[in-house]
């Protein structure tokens, strides 16, 4: 990735010296289809641009990431190619009052995910475009200045194959076989969008009356590749968006601004979504080829309605820099939750989020790469990593926090008022909390600066003080920080407290709301109340911090945590042993013993499959590796019994087939996987769909229980991309040197393979069952990485640094050789640096953990 970085600085100094007026875009993409025209395929790509320089005379440049320029005219004047495009920038001399640039180029089509994709259906040959640009792609794909702070009107036109739609952010219209675009509002480059193929395409509409009396009306359309189209739920994705548009209408008092609102469902998506105004893309796998469970509709809906508070949050008023990207995406998390919850069939998504959101936030804030909220953000590589569970998860618990703290009715009218004054504008920290500061009538600067300007997270212990009558004489909470972040913040908390009653149900019985603050908080309200068996420092959820437990809490947990009634306050007390955990303060044993006796009797979906996965995570990493196998084997029988006597066709049966599948090692295991494959064995209710196929073919390829033949004939049942990218990550699972040696050559020596498939590879290359094998690869790492980083765009290189660190290595000496690579690379770029930091971070948590795990055992 050299020369592509941009710095807050330049940023800074282009936006004083330029406004934008406009864009006309014409892309030329007829080349997607039939022959190449050499490597890498290109299309042509002509942009004009018209800006104003409020210092005629100075200099600055363009944005352009492309193979060739074949022409370069500023204000009527041509200019040579070779002497102002340096591959990634135009220089621009001598600029006047008012500009015109015209630049005519030959773009690549993109394999990375990374600007305009280019997909081949292996199913029938057929091809597929789409865009992705955030932070800073969209000069792959056309020049610009491209800063979120230049906003400008876009108009696209596009020149596409005769059987092709073509989609962008404005409504279209194909004219003499050019497809022409209307203008957009003023937004930024990052969020503009084009997607075009034969695309399965289906429509709806909304509408609704506005204050005023007027009708606004919205046509919606939604679109999947053809070989997608028999899976397509699209009535189930409309339903989500009209009661998305009427919350957001019913709550921002803002009329949806950018007319019509279409979503694309893409191949070899690197993220979930992008909240294109008009046009918002997500990866395909939100379309369901198999059964899932409610969980998976639950997260999609998330998404659709996290995408459309963006076409407030961070379309309509958008952040200036990187710096303030929580502005954005903390409110469309937070707000894609509370959505969820009041305006959609998902109304358990709180306990979803507490359970899920926030232990990527937790994890995030406790690698030595946290940051605030509001971070610092230097250049385009720090943007794209900050792209995180501090940002996104951990923001938006702040500003649930946030609502308690100021009300609701305060919270969403600051927003009605931030949405009318920074329309189409760009915004800081700042502009935000004045309005908030209006609303509430409350200081925001000291909230802002606990909460938003540190970084790091509290834990909260309640201690419980007994009167010689055995009631409660006093209940404090205790406030720690790490050492490392030593803040300790303002708390709005619940306390509740919890007794087991004569039917064994663990219910609360008391509770109130407190704010603490220090190191330690006297609780007012609970004296003289019946001693507790549990008590529960942040019921409700209401702030974001570690809960901790006093020693009767932990013991009643140990022995009932089945019988807690409440699904929020049991996936509360879930997450919070997970989290001592993974702190080495709760042996990984115990924790898996847990969910041995009480995940059966976990009524949330989606808590249970996220057990799953802490259970396999605390196997993999946590378990000292003297107990490794008879862990393993432990999980395995329980999931085995488990899917034995789940509902039939339940999607709890669903849940365990899958955890059992993940945990299968032994012969009988595996024999039983292929039983049900070849249909030998049948399990009452379990439909082993094709999903549910390849989830049980990568276990057997991982203990060499299905070969290759094995694996060509899965995929000739299921000859489509998906199943192309189930069979690449089985291939690479295989237990051999020799398929170990061809992965990583794959991905390492290679850039044939696309996005989706290096993924795929990675995923099937580490295998926890192979330690020994993957040993090799653990020096080769490190003498790779840099190259890597260097040469390859920014979205592999964050692929293979984060995808083949040899985490499974779990040994001090890879600590040793981590460090000894940071040493020696003092002067790598900050980004890489962070991921390796981050890694090594990882695998010093793994070490403590097994060693606290180990010490169970002699104690």
């Amino acid at each position: 990735m050299p020369g592509e970085n941009l710095s807050r600085d330049e940023a800074r100094e282009r936006a004083a010296l330029l406004s934008v007026d406009g864009y006309d875009v014409s892309l030329d993409v007829r080349s997607a289809v039939g022959e190449g025209d050499g490597e890498p395929r290109t299309f042509r790509s002509v942009t004009t641009i018209r800006f104003r320089c409020n210092e005629p005379g100075a200099s600055s440049f363009a944005d352009l990431v492309a193979p060739s320029v074949t022409a370069v005219t500023l204000n009527g004047k041509d200019l040579d190619p070779g002497e102002v495009f340096d591959g990634t920038r135009i220089a621009l001399e001598d600029l006047a009052a008012e500009n015109e640039l015209v630049v005519d180029a030959r773009c690549a089509y993109s394999r990375t995910g990374e600007g305009l994709h280019r997909f081949v259906d292996p199913e029938d040959g057929e091809v597929y475009l789409y865009t992705q640009y955030e932070p800073a792609d969209s000069r792959r794909v056309f020049a610009n200045f491209e800063q979120p702070d230049l906003k400008a009107p876009f108009r696209f036109e596009v020149r596409a194959p005769q059987e092709w739609t073509v989609w962008s952010n404005g409504a279209g219209e194909l004219t003499d076989g050019v497809w022409r675009f209307a203008e957009t509002k003023p937004i930024s480059t990052y969020i503009t969008c084009v997607v075009a193929g034969p695309y399965h395409y289906v429509t709806d509409a909304y509408s609704r009356t506005l204050p005023d009396g007027s009708t606004l009306e919205i046509p919606l359309g939604a679109m999947c590749r053809k070989g997608l189209a028999p899976y397509f739920d699209a009535d189930d994705v409309f339903l989500v968006t009209k009661q998305g548009l009427d919350f957001f209408h019913d709550h921002f008092d803002y009329p949806y601004p950018f007319g019509k609102y279409d979503q694309a469902f893409v191949p070899e998506y690197n993220l979930g979504a992008m909240e294109n105004p008009g046009l918002v893309t997500f990866r395909e796998e939100y379309i369901f080829r198999g059964r899932v469970t409610q969980a998976s509709y639950e997260a999609r809906a998330n998404v659709i309605l996290h995408e459309m508070a963006h076409m407030w949050f961070g379309d309509l008023v958008t952040m200036v820099w990187w710096d303030d990207l929580w502005l954005k995406e903390s409110f469309a998390d937070f707000m894609g939750a509370f959505a969820n919850v009041n305006a959609t069939r998902f109304t358990n998504a709180w306990t979803t989020f507490a359970n899920r959101r926030k232990a990527w936030a937790y994890r995030a804030d406790q690698l030595p790469s946290t940051h605030p909220i509001t971070a610092d953000i230097r250049d385009l590589q720090d943007a794209k990593l900050n792209f995180d569970g501090i940002t996104y998860a951990k923001g938006a618990s702040v500003l649930k926090q946030l609502v308690a703290y100021v009300g609701q009715d305060a919270f969403l009218e600051g927003a009605r008022r931030y949405f009318k004054r920074n329309a189409y504008g760009n915004t800081r920290l700042g502009d935000l909390l004045s309005v908030l500061a209006e609303t509430s009538g409350r200081d925001m600067s000291a909230w802002a600066g606990s909460w938003l300007q540190t970084a790091g997270v509290n834990s909260l212990t309640p201690q419980v003080l007994l009167a010689a009558d055995g009631r409660v004489a006093e209940v404090a909470v205790v406030q720690e920080a790490a050492e490392s972040h030593p803040e300790l913040r303002p708390h709005r908390v619940a306390i509740g407290l919890y007794r087991r009653t004569a039917e064994g149900a663990l219910e609360r019985y008391a509770r109130v709301e407190a704010d603490v603050d220090g190191p330690r908080t006297v609780i007012d309200g609970l004296a003289g109340a019946e001693a507790p068996e549990l008590v529960l420092v942040n019921d409700d959820d209401l702030t974001y911090c570690k809960i901790r437990f006093d020693d009767t809490s932990l013991a009643t947990l140990r022995d009932h945590l089945g019988a807690l009634t409440d699904p929020l306050a049991r996936a509360l007390c879930w997450s919070a042993l997970w989290n001592l955990t993974r702190d080495a303060l709760l042996p990984a044993r115990d924790f898996i013993d847990l969910v041995l006796r009480f995940a059966s009797r976990e009524s949330d979906i989606g808590v249970l499959q996220m057990l799953h996965a802490w259970a396999d995570s605390a196997l993999v990493h946590y378990v000292a590796p003297e107990w490794r196998e008879t862990a393993g084997r432990r999980l395995a029988e329980g999931a085995l019994r488990e899917l034995r006597q789940a509902e039939p066709g339940s999607e709890h049966q669903l849940a365990w087939a899958r955890f059992f599948a993940s945990t299968a090692v032994d012969g009988a295991d595996l024999q039983l996987l292929q039983e049900l494959l070849s249909g030998t064995a049948t399990i009452d209710g379990l439909d082993v769909d094709q999903e549910l196929r390849w989830a049980f073919l990568e276990p057997l390829a991982a203990h060499g229980a299905a070969d290759e033949s094995v694996l060509a004939a899965e995929l000739a049942r299921d000859d489509t991309a998906s199943g192309k990218r189930h069979q690449v990550r089985c291939l690479a699972a295989r237990p051999s040197a020799a398929v170990k040696a061809q992965a990583w050559a794959q991905v390492v020596e290679s850039e044939a393979l696309s996005n989706a498939l290096v993924e795929a590879t990675i995923a099937g290359f580490a295998q926890p069952s192979q330690r020994d094998l993957l040993a090799p690869y653990a020096e080769k790492y490190f003498e790779v990485i840099a190259r890597i980083w260097e040469d390859r765009s920014i979205q592999i290189g964050m692929d293979v640094v984060r995808g083949l660190y040899p985490s499974l290595q779990d040994r001090p000496e890879t600590l040793e050789a981590t460090d000894a690579w940071l040493t020696a690379h003092a002067d790598a770029p900050p980004a890489l640096r962070r991921l390796v930091l981050e890694a090594r971070d990882d695998l010093a948590r793994t070490l403590r953990g097994q060693e606290c795990d180990a010490a169970a055992v002699s104690d």
